[in-house]
C-alpha cells in the first residue's frame, strides 16, 4: 500500500489502466490495496482505491465505487488467518473484501487512511494536511495519544557509536580503584621504557665518539650508564606485568559482570521480546560479543592508552632536546588522524554488518543441531548445509569489503611513518652539519622516533578493534536498552497465599495493529475448573498468557483474589501457578532435577511423592539410574507421554493454587492419554483450573466451559447446557464427533480389507 499521494503512477502497472480510465477529470487518488482473496476465499487479485472524492472496488473487470457521504464507515476485523475489510451506510454493509494476514498492517494503514479522507471530505479538509499515523517501520498504527511506535520504540536503532564504549563505565566503576592503580602502573612503566633512549646520549656523545677521537672510555661512566639501562629494563618489565595483570583481572570481572547482566536482563523481558528474535543471534550477543569486548579492555585498550601515554611523553621529551626536529618528527601526524577520521565510520558500520552476517550463520546452526532428527527424517541434510554455505558466503562478502578498506588504510599509516623517518634522518643531518645537535642527540631522537611511530602505528590499528568493540557494544546495549512489556510494580503488594479467584474484567490485548482479545469478562471461582474451547485462533493460548501475565492486557484488568496482577511481583505471582504444555520442555540433566525445577530445594521424598502422583513413578524406576538418570538436551531419550507426566510431576511439587493445562493430552496416544489423564486428575484437587483441550471429551469434569470465538466469549455453561443451546459449543462437538466416526469407519474398512487380504 502507498503512501498518499497525488498521481497514479505509483499504482501497480496491472492496475493503472484500468484505474485511469474511470477517474474523472481532476480526480486525485490518495492511496490503494490490493487484496489477494475473494468472496469464497480463494486466492485472487482485487484493487481498492481512495480518491479525494470516493472510493473504488476493482476486481477482474468489475468496478464498485462508493461516494463519500454521511454514514459511511469501514470496519477492520481477522479471524483464522484471513483479515477483512468490510463497508457500511449506517447499518447495511455495503461490500465485503478479504486478504491474508501478511497484508494485514497494510489494510490497517488502509483503513486509517480511508477515515481520513472521509472526514477530510467530509469537513472540506485538505488531506495532506493531517498529520500521519503510522510507523514508517512496520506500519503500526500510533496511539491515540502519541506520536511513536509501540513496536519499534522498545529498542534503541540508533548507528553504532565508540562513543558507546563510554556506556561500560557502568560496569567498570565498581572496580574504580583499581583501574586507578593500574594506571599509575602504566603510567610508571611506560616512563621507565623511556630512560634508555634519553641515555644514549650521554653514551655517544661522551664515551664512544671521544674515545673515536683518542679520549680514554670512563669506565666509571659506562657502568652508570649500563646500569640504567639494566634497571630501567627491570622495572618497565615489572611494572609492566604488573599493571597488565591487575587490568587483566579487571576487565574479566567487567566481561563477566557485562554477561550476568544481559542475561539477567534478557530473562526479565515478556515473550513478545524473544518472539521477533532468534536463538542464535541472542547466543551471539552474550557470548561472542561480550568476549570481544572483554578482549578489547583486557588487551587492546590498554595498549591503546600505553600508546597515547608513551606517545604523549616522546613528544614532551623530543621538544626538550630539540624542538625543530620534535617539529619534523610529528609532520605525518596530521594525515594519519585525518585518515583515522574518515574510515573510522565506514569500519564502524560495516563491522556492526559483520556482527548481525555471523548471527545469521549462528541462527542456522541454532535452528539445525536441536532439530537434527526432523532434518534426517526429512533427509534435509544436502538443504541445511546449502543454507550453511549461503550465510557463510554471505559473511565472506561482507568481511572482504571490510577488509579492502582497512587493507589500504594500515599500509599508508607505515607508508607515512617510514616517510617521518627519513624526514628525521635528513633534518637532523643537516642540524649536525650546522653543529646545532650531536651525534648522540640523532640517535636518541631515532630511538625516540621508532618508538613514537611503532606507538603511532599501533593507535591506527587499533581503529579497527575499536569499532569491533563500539558494533558488539550497541548490540548488547540494545537488549539492556529494551523495556520489558510486562513491568515490576512501582509499590508491590505480596501474598504469602492466595485462594485461586480470577476475575478478567473488559480485558483486550493487541499484538501489533491485531486485536487477538476483545472486551472480554470472567469470574473463576476457587476450585473451579474452567475448559477453554474454540477454533485454532480464536485466542485461548493468549488468554492464558495473560492470566500467566506473560503478556499484559492492552485494555482492562485481570485480577487474582479481588488484586490486579500488575501490583504484584511477577515472580511471587507466577510461584503460585502451574503450568502444563502441549509439549513439555525438560532441561538437560537428571529425572529429579527436572522434577524439582520449580523448587531446587525439594528433598528426594517430596520428589518422589510428586512423581507418584503424577504416575511417572514406575517409568522412572526402570531407568538406568532411577532419578539420577541424565535426560538429554529437550527430554530426548523419554517418549512424549513420558516426558509429559515428568512435567506434572514438576507442576504438583510447587503445589500451585492456579494450574494452566494447555493442551495437555494433545499429542499422545490413547493408553498413555489415560494414564496421564490419571495424574492430572490428582494435580487439579482443590485448584482453580483452566484447562485447554481440542478435544472436548478430555473435559467432562470441568465445572463450566468457555467457548471462544475471535477473541471473544460466545458461550459460558456446563456440557449439557451448551448441547441444549446448540449454539457454538455445539456445533464444536458434532464436527468432532463425525470426524471420529469417520476415523472409525476408515478404521473399520483397514480391518475388513486386512482380513480379506489374509484369507
Amino acid at each position: 500500500m502507498n503512501t498518499p499521494t497525488h498521481s497514479e503512477t505509483s499504482l501497480p502497472d496491472a492496475w493503472r489502466t484500468s484505474v485511469q480510465s474511470r477517474l474523472t477529470e481532476k480526480e486525485e487518488t490518495q492511496a490503494w490495496l490490493e487484496t489477494n482473496l475473494d468472496t469464497h476465499l480463494n486466492f485472487s487479485p482485487g484493487l481498492l482505491l481512495i480518491t479525494d472524492r470516493r472510493l473504488l472496488s476493482l476486481d477482474g473487470s468489475q468496478c464498485c465505487e462508493y461516494d463519500y457521504r454521511d454514514g459511511l464507515r469501514i470496519q477492520q476485523h481477522d479471524h483464522g488467518g484471513v483479515g477483512c475489510i468490510e463497508l457500511f451506510d449506517g447499518d447495511v454493509r455495503l461490500a465485503c473484501w478479504f486478504y491474508t494476514l501478511a497484508l494485514n498492517s497494510q489494510a490497517t494503514r488502509f483503513v486509517r487512511q480511508f477515515e481520513q479522507q472521509l472526514s477530510a471530505f467530509l469537513t472540506g479538509m485538505a488531506i495532506q494536511h493531517i498529520a500521519p499515523e503510522f510507523c514508517p517501520d512496520c506500519l503500526t498504527p500510533y496511539p491515540d495519544d502519541r506520536q511513536e511506535c509501540p513496536h519499534c520504540s522498545g529498542t534503541i536503532n540508533a548507528p553504532p557509536s565508540t562513543w558507546t564504549l563510554l556506556r561500560l563505565w557502568r560496569f567498570a566503576r565498581p572496580y574504580r580503584w583499581q583501574l586507578l592503580s593500574g594506571f599509575l602502573l602504566m603510567l610508571g612503566s611506560t616512563a621507565a621504557t623511556l630512560v634508555p633512549p634519553y641515555l644514549t646520549i650521554p653514551l655517544m656523545d661522551r664515551v664512544l665518539i671521544p674515545y673515536q677521537n683518542g679520549v680514554p672510555i670512563d669506565f666509571g661512566l659506562v657502568a652508570w650508564l649500563l646500569a640504567g639501562l639494566f634497571g630501567s629494563a627491570l622495572l618497565a618489565w615489572g611494572l609492566g606485568w604488573a599493571k597488565t595483570y591487575v587490568l587483566a583481572l579487571v576487565s574479566e570481572r567487567i566481561g563477566a559482570d557485562l554477561r550476568t547482566i544481559t542475561y539477567e536482563h534478557l530473562l526479565r523481558l515478556s515473550l513478545e521480546y524473544f518472539g521477533g528474535k532468534r536463538t542464535g543471534d541472542l547466543m551471539s550477543r552474550i557470548g561472542s560479543e561480550s568476549d570481544r569486548i572483554c578482549v578489547f579492555l583486557s588487551l587492546h585498550l590498554l595498549d591503546f592508552a600505553t600508546d597515547v601515554l608513551m606517545i604523549a611523553m616522546t613528544a614532551a621529551i623530543l621538544f626538550s632536546i630539540n624542538p625543530w626536529l620534535a617539529l619534523a618528527t610529528l609532520l605525518p601526524l596530521p594525515f594519519i588522524v585525518w585518515m583515522i577520521h574518515n574510515v573510522r565510520d565506514r569500519l564502524r558500520t560495516g563491522f556492526e554488518k559483520i556482527d548481525r552476517v555471523w548471527s545469521e550463520v549462528s541462527n542456522v546452526l541454532a535452528d539445525t543441531i536441536p532439530g537434527i532428527r526432523v532434518v534426517k527424517a526429512f533427509a534435509q541434510e544436502g538443504r541445511e548445509a546449502e543454507r550453511f554455505r549461503i550465510a557463510n558466503r554471505h559473511n565472506l562478502e561482507v568481511n572482504d569489503r571490510i577488509n579492502k578498506i582497512w587493507s589500504l588504510f594500515s599500509p599508508s599509516v607505515s607508508l607515512l611513518t617510514e616517510i617521518g623517518l627519513l624526514v628525521v634522518w635528513a633534518f637532523g643531518i643537516w642540524l649536525i652539519s650546522h653543529n646545532e645537535i650531536t651525534v648522540g642527540v640523532l640517535l636518541a631522537f631515532l630511538a625516540y622516533i621508532s618508538r613514537f611511530y611503532a606507538r603511532l602505528d599501533s593507535m591506527s590499528r587499533i581503529v579497527s578493534v575499536t569499532q569491533k568493540s563500539a558494533a558488539a557494544a550497541k548490540r548488547i546495549f540494545d537488549i539492556l536498552d529494551h523495556v520489558s512489556s510486562v513491568p515490576e510494580p512501582a509499590n508491590p503488594i505480596h501474598l504469602e497465599k492466595i485462594t485461586g479467584r480470577i476475575e478478567l474484567r473488559d480485558a483486550g490485548f493487541r499484538y501489533g495493529n491485531r486485536a487477538v482479545i476483545k472486551g472480554l469478562n470472567l469470574t473463576i471461582q476457587p476450585g473451579e475448573m474452567i475448559g477453554l474451547v474454540g477454533h485454532s485462533g480464536s485466542g485461548k493460548s493468549t488468554l492464558v498468557n495473560l492470566m500467566c501475565r506473560f503478556y499484559d492486557v492492552s485494555e482492562g484488568a485481570i485480577s487474582v483474589d479481588g488484586i490486579n496482577i500488575r501490583s504484584l511481583p511477577v515472580a511471587d505471582y507466577r510461584r503460585h501457578i502451574g503450568l502444563v504444555l502441549q509439549e513439555p520442555f525438560l532441561f538437560f540433566g537428571s529425572i529429579a532435577e527436572n522434577i524439582a525445577y520449580g523448587k531446587p530445594a525439594a528433598t528426594r521424598t517430596e520428589i518422589v511423592a510428586a512423581a507418584r502422583a503424577a504416575h511417572a513413578h514406575e517409568f522412572i524406576l526402570r531407568l538406568p539410574h532411577g532419578y539420577d538418570s541424565l535426560v538429554g538436551e529437550r527430554g530426548q531419550g523419554l517418549s512424549g507421554g513420558e516426558r509429559q507426566r515428568i512435567s506434572i510431576a514438576r507442576a504438583l511439587l510447587i503445589d500451585p493454587r492456579i494450574l494452566i493445562l494447555d493442551e495437555a493430552t494433545a499429542s499422545v496416544d490413547t493408553e498413555t492419554e489415560k494414564e496421564i489423564q490419571k495424574a492430572l486428575d490428582n494435580l487439579v484437587q482443590g485448584r482453580t483450573t483452566i484447562a485447554i483441550a481440542h478435544r472436548l471429551s478430555t473435559l467432562h469434569k470441568a465445572n463450566r466451559l468457555v467457548v471462544m470465538d475471535k477473541g471473544e466469549i460466545v458461550e459460558i455453561g456446563s456440557h449439557d447446557e451448551l448441547m441444549a443451546s446448540a449454539g457454538a459449543y455445539y456445533r464444536l462437538y458434532q464436527a468432532q464427533a463425525r470426524n471420529v466416526d469417520t476415523d472409525m469407519d476408515d478404521a473399520d474398512s483397514r480391518i475388513q480389507l486386512d482380513h480379506k487380504v489374509s484369507a
